[in-house]
């Protein structure tokens, strides 16, 4: 696909001309960070950056500045396509039915006998297309899926190699709709014949998702899906005698082995392709011969085999001739060669000579002869080398492997070589484990993954292997979180509870203390639920790790598990599909309770202590919650939770406990001390290493410290712990629910462009989300709207207030967040009466709603609005704020301004100026000057312009 190209002032960098192009074509931060290969933080900075230099409002128009400024470039590099090390040849009726076969419909397949050359055409369509202007504007992504051996991978396959990241809260394959839905894209992918059965309806949920998507698969067979169109890739073509495309294969690649034919030899060689049916591998392996026997050897041996095998039992004759050569060529290699080949068949990604000298090195080979055998293997076309700047890798084309997997099983070598190629994978994760996750981690885990999970496919087929199994599955887990690939983490550490079931003597690889493998693979795989936001996951597994804890004789960990089933349900109520009943809740607690009860363990009871205040008590605000629960009981009851939590020496129960008693105290209506128990989680937290548990408890503290010093004026604090929050490497792909907290301070403090930037990220992944509803994004949204509404941009803040509807509930807007966004931007435009209405409800009325961090500014505003709308409680409604807010800074400063304004006190209000620009809030500075008049309003007018606000009111 040709890039655009944008013509930049000279200011801007290199990298960020790159950007921009990008931007051209409306890609979002995450696919232009794997476009890139940067950081989507780095994108984020380079994007801020052009916003500034290019004088743009917002993010959505520097991308319509750019696609306006492009330019085609023919030129411009192809995409991202595999590049094969060989030239292709002939074929031109072939490539040209398919291309526009491919242009034309849904989904092609194209189908033929392994060897006929599906993949090499596949590829050279797909550079063609590339190429062209207008047919696939959004790309051609190539995908093999050789590696695959699980069918439910074939969705993270896919995301991977066309740049979609995984989403909290949503499966990958949802991800993957999300991002492919609007692009009109190509996508390719080979070898389908290797998870048939999951391709089908695979393609039928992508291709009904993503209307102008269309798919260019090559399989062995044909995949009967409801678009499918099949073409029959048909073998080389002999007419036209010696100068047929078949004969011009087999010279271009007999002159490429180091001796180049005469060409007097073509007339002979139209005899030689005709036995080989015109098969391209077959072709290619026989002139990788050419120069050590000659024509007439060649002929000789292949006459040979295919006498032999012409009364076979084989599929067609196709398939004859490929197994005629590959026998031949087998029949070939001396002893210690066909060993090795037949042994290299269990790699299924490009593997290193010392990666197959572990693997096939033992008798009759040696380590240190299989370098010499894998270049030899190379030379007779059995293997690709493949050379990089990290050293030469080889790989067998798929045919060749699977040929080489038969004479393995045959020589009786399999179980010996899957089991050390297991043991290989294991050593390779182990060192893969213990480094820094780095530039290159990424790159190293996916030259890695796709053999780990090939062998620990065949590992857990064999009920003697379990237990190898189980720790397979536990090294991909662990490597599959540290690469923040949530799903397959959750997905390999189910699967690893599911091997160690049943296996008695089974030690955990995990951690030596663990006494029910199955139990703590669950809990994991709990942890991980939590990361991606999926309350119901979390749920199940906590109960299932309960059941296996039971099973295992382990009464503590048992109870522990079903105290944190029930703790879930109450405090992520907003991340369930389907909350489970009040009364089911109440029941695993009391099985919790009975459970811990003859075990004297501080975690069980710190565990059914946290539970008690979680759904008793209702410390963290449920969907489900009793709204008349008494606030001093439900704090003593989340002290009793920390203090048993402390006890246990547990830091992450210890902190969801102080999010307990941070809950609690906001309900009672200490919201400094709801914010030093929230801030205490971070302190908590900071030596705990990086587990599925710790990391989903360090995300959930980050944005309730966030929230919390924002709810209680510590501006700068709030910002701090919003940006700790957005940089996680975790919440990458989720800008949405990263920036939220972000997007809250800067509108609070009127940092306009900020909120602009941020707002572009938000928008871009919460699409990609699948617009998910969240309680934690309405408050983001409502606050961008006010921005907009300050900016004078109406219609910019009647869509943010669209997806306010969408992102949390009516009540929490309409009482809570909402109240307060909407009266500061009312104030503003000098609509005191609405701003009035607007906050009518007496705080005691509302309190679930804006008790947790929107009371302060509820009740400083309130008074405001009361003042300036001439209420007669407005002296009243002065003196009960300023109760409220005592210490915390912007909000006491806007009580005081309420004041001043009631007694026409200027110095009041220049004082109140001062303390709200102390406090970090420049916008309510700038406004405190306009209403202070006079000169001081002219000051207050220009700051207002500087900061990208409207001055009105």
């Amino acid at each position: 696909m040709p890039r655009p190209v944008v013509s930049p002032p000279s200011s801007i960098s290199a990298r960020e001309a790159e950007v921009l192009a990008l931007l051209g074509e409306f890609l979002s931060n995450a696919e232009i960070a794997a476009r890139l290969f940067i950081s989507v933080r780095t994108v984020e900075s380079h994007v801020s950056s052009l916003l500034r230099k290019l004088e743009v409002p917002d993010r959505r128009a520097l991308s319509r500045h750019a696609a306006e400024q492009a330019r085609p470039q023919p030129s411009a590099p192809a995409p991202v396509l595999p590049t094969p090390l060989t030239a292709f040849v002939g074929r031109v009726r072939e490539r040209a039915e398919l291309a526009e076969a491919v242009t034309a419909r849904r989904q092609v397949t194209a189908v033929g006998p392994g060897g006929v050359g599906k993949t090499r055409l596949a590829l050279a369509v797909a550079a063609r297309i590339a190429a062209s202007e207008g047919d696939f504007p959004d790309g051609v992504w190539f995908v093999d899926l050789v590696p695959v051996t699980d069918p439910a991978r074939l969705g993270a396959t896919v995301a991977a190699a066309v740049g979609v990241g995984e989403q909290p809260g949503r499966d990958i394959d949802e991800s993957l709709l999300s991002a492919l839905a609007g692009r009109r894209a190509l996508l390719v992918l080979d070898n389908c014949e290797q998870v048939r059965d999951g391709v089908g309806p695979f393609l039928e949920r992508l291709l009904t998702a993503c209307p102008h998507l269309h798919v260019l698969a090559t399989s062995r067979a044909r995949l009967l899906t409801p678009f499918e169109w099949v073409y029959a890739v048909p073998p080389l073509s002999r007419e036209g005698g010696d100068a047929s495309e078949a004969v011009s294969l087999f010279m271009e690649r007999a002159a490429a082995a180091g001796l180049p034919p005469d060409p007097t030899v073509r007339g002979r060689v139209v005899a030689l392709c005709e036995r080989l049916d015109g098969m391209a591998l077959a072709i290619e392996l026989a002139a990788a011969r050419w120069a050590t026997l000659g024509l007439d050897g060649l002929t000789a041996g292949l006459s040979d085999q295919l006498r032999v095998l012409s009364g076979g039992p084989r599929a067609t004759d196709r398939h004859r001739s490929v197994r005629a050569v590959l026998d031949w060529s087998h029949d070939l290699l001396g002893p210690a060669d066909r060993a090795l080949l037949r042994r290299v068949s269990v790699f299924v990604a490009p593997f290193t000579a010392g990666a197959a000298g572990e693997v096939a090195g033992y008798a009759p080979l040696t380590p240190a002869a299989v370098a010499d055998g894998l270049g030899r293997l190379a030379e007779q076309s059995l293997l690709t080398a493949l050379p990089a700047a990290s050293g030469t890798r080889y790989r067998a084309l798929e045919t060749i492997r699977q040929y080489g997997a038969e004479r393995l099983t045959e020589a009786d070598e399999a179980l010996n070589t899957q089991t050390r190629h297991a043991a290989w994978c294991l050593s390779a994760a182990v060192a893969l484990g213990a480094t820094d996750t780095g530039a290159d981690w990424r790159a190293r885990f996916d030259a890695l993954a796709g053999d780990l999970r090939a062998a620990l496919a065949v590992a857990a087929g064999q009920p003697s292997r379990r237990p190898e199994a189980y720790v397979l599955a536990l090294r991909l887990a662990e490597l599959a979180f540290a690469g923040n690939l949530l799903g397959e983490a959750q997905q390999r550490y189910e699967q690893a509870a599911e091997l160690a079931e049943g296996d008695d003597d089974m030690v955990s690889a995990a951690t030596a203390a663990a006494a029910v493998p199955a139990a703590e693979a669950l809990r994991h795989a709990a942890g991980v639920a939590g990361c991606r936001r999926h309350g119901d996951d979390m749920y199940r597994l906590h109960l299932a790790a309960g059941e296996a804890a039971r099973r295992g004789g382990d009464a503590a960990g048992a109870a522990r598990d079903l105290a944190a089933a029930a703790t879930v349900a109450y405090r992520f109520s907003s991340e369930f599909t389907r909350l489970p009943a009040v009364a089911e809740v109440a029941g695993v607690l009391g099985e919790a309770r009975r459970t811990a009860g003859p075990v004297d363990d501080p975690a069980a009871a710190a565990g059914v202590a946290l539970a008690e205040a979680a759904v008793l008590a209702d410390a963290f605000g449920a969907v489900q919650g009793d709204a008349d629960n008494s606030a001093e009981e439900t704090v003593a009851r989340a002290e009793r939770a920390v203090a048993l939590a402390r006890q246990a020496g547990d830091p992450v129960a210890e902190s969801a406990a102080l999010d307990a008693l941070s809950g609690a105290r906001t309900w009672a209506g200490r919201s400094f001390a709801a914010a030093d128990a929230a801030r205490r989680r971070i302190d908590v937290l900071a030596a705990v290493p990086r587990t599925p548990g710790s990391a989903h408890e360090l995300t959930d503290a980050l944005a309730m410290a966030a929230g919390t010093a924002f709810g209680v004026g510590d501006l700068a604090a709030a910002r701090r712990w919003g940006q700790e929050l957005a940089d996680l490497p975790m919440l990458a792909e989720v800008g949405h629910y990263a920036t939220s907290w972000l997007l809250v301070a800067d509108a609070f403090v009127g940092d306009a462009q900020g909120v602009l930037a941020g707002g572009t990220r938000f928008l871009d992944a919460w699409e990609q989300s699948g617009r998910q509803r969240s309680f934690s994004l309405g408050p983001a949204a409502a606050a961008a709207a006010m921005i907009h509404g300050l900016r004078g941009d109406e219609q910019a803040r009647a869509r943010w207030l669209a997806l306010v509807e969408e992102a949390g509930t009516e009540a929490e807007y309409r009482y809570g967040y909402g109240a307060v966004f909407d009266a500061m931007l009312l104030l503003h435009r000098g609509e005191a009466a609405a701003a009035l209405e607007r906050l009518a409800p007496e705080p005691e009325r509302v309190w679930k709603w804006v008790s947790w961090i929107w009371l302060h500014w509820y009740v400083a505003l309130r008074a405001e609005a009361a003042v300036l709308a001439g209420h007669p409680e407005a002296e009243a409604r002065i003196a009960a704020a300023r109760t409220v807010v005592a210490g915390n800074p912007a909000a006491s400063a806007q009580v005081d301004r309420a004041q001043a304004l009631r007694t026409g006190d200027v110095p009041g209000l220049l004082r109140a100026a001062r303390d709200f620009a102390a406090a970090g809030c420049r916008y309510q500075a700038a406004r405190t000057l306009l209403l202070a008049g006079g000169e001081h309003a002219k000051a207050g007018a220009e700051a207002l312009t500087a900061l990208g606000l409207q001055v009105a009111g």
